[in-house]
């Protein structure tokens, strides 16, 4: 019966003009994968329009949206509290175990789940990332912590204990946002506290990482987006691998002084394999007017027809 179904089906396709051959043998968009920002969900109602969005510019695309807890309110308190080690492990585990993901996939990060994924490609990368797009991350870090909402205590209490002892074992352990904090007024402290920024951009010469340079350059594209007003990240730059450069004897930071991508000594030497990336024309820097995760259509849905959603055997 199954059998004579499917002779059916494709004798109608071959009716109306479709050869059945062709059908069957479409190639598929290429999945996605998406890592949420700070105070956000796996499943909250932005993330979920968006990829409702992407589905109707890739109709059949397979999207998997990262999560450390399965519980929506657990979920966004990660996002704020816990180890980044620990979390990227968790994800590298469960993306492992997504059936529909085992030929690679594209993904895209918001805010901080961009340099996460970034450390998913130094790590892990199996199954592999092609193309990385990430939104206003902070990629050399930030040096002041994100201000919160009025209202929003769970921020508001995570910013405070990280702001209040940001280099302190307990805060490197489990404030999110202190395991990417980077003071270019105590940088010798942050190399000397901090365990994932530092090794992700393999800043530490004793532990530096050949394969995370590897696994980077490797990547189809790098898309870095800033966001032209962002007043979150501090500074904005940090998007695109830009950051303050050191004060000397613990001076203020001149804010108005950016060290950019190509001056950073992670760049000039390639820790990280972005300047290899970068030199093959594979890195891509674009901008978002407004602040920090506003996102209009005309800003994120080019890069998503571009950079999402190839098609796959």
């Amino acid at each position: 019966m199954l059998a004579l179904i499917a002779s059916f089906f494709l004798l109608s396709l071959s009716v109306y003009g479709l050869p059945a051959q062709d059908i069957l043998n479409a190639p598929r968009p290429r999945p996605l994968v998406i890592w949420h920002g700070l105070g956000d969900s796996y499943a909250s109602s932005g993330i979920l329009e968006f990829q409702s969005m992407i589905q109707d510019i890739h109709p059949g695309i397979f999207i998997h949206s990262v999560y450390i807890d399965p519980d929506d309110k657990e979920d966004q308190r990660a996002t704020f509290y816990g180890n980044v080690d620990e979390q990227v492990d968790l994800v590298a585990l469960q993306l492992a175990n997504v059936t529909e993901l085992e030929g690679g996939f594209d993904a895209i990060g918001f805010s901080q789940g961009g340099q996460f994924l970034r450390a998913y490609v130094e790590r892990y990368n199996t199954p592999p990332i092609y193309n990385l797009i990430t939104f206003g991350s902070q990629h050399m870090g930030v040096a002041d912590m994100a201000v919160c909402k009025p209202l929003d205590l769970l921020c508001r209490l995570a910013r405070n204990a990280a702001r209040a002892g940001v280099y302190r074992p307990w805060a490197q352990e489990h404030l999110v946002q202190a395991q990417y904090f980077r003071d270019p007024a105590q940088l010798p402290l942050y190399l000397e506290s901090n365990r994932f920024l530092t090794s992700i951009n393999n800043e530490l010469p004793a532990t530096r990482n050949a394969t995370y340079a590897r696994q980077l350059a490797a990547l189809e594209h790098l898309v870095l987006v800033i966001f032209a007003k962002d007043k979150t990240v501090i500074p904005k730059e940090s998007a695109w691998f830009g950051s303050y450069p050191p004060s000397e004897d613990g001076d203020d930071t001149d804010d108005e002084v950016i060290v950019p991508m190509r001056a950073q000594p992670l760049y000039q030497e390639d820790w990280i394999g972005l300047r290899e990336l970068d030199e093959r024309g594979r890195v891509v820097l674009t901008s978002c007017e407004g602040e920090h995760m506003q996102l209009p259509t005309e800003c994120w849905k080019p890069l998503v027809e571009r950079y999402v959603g190839l098609p796959q055997s």
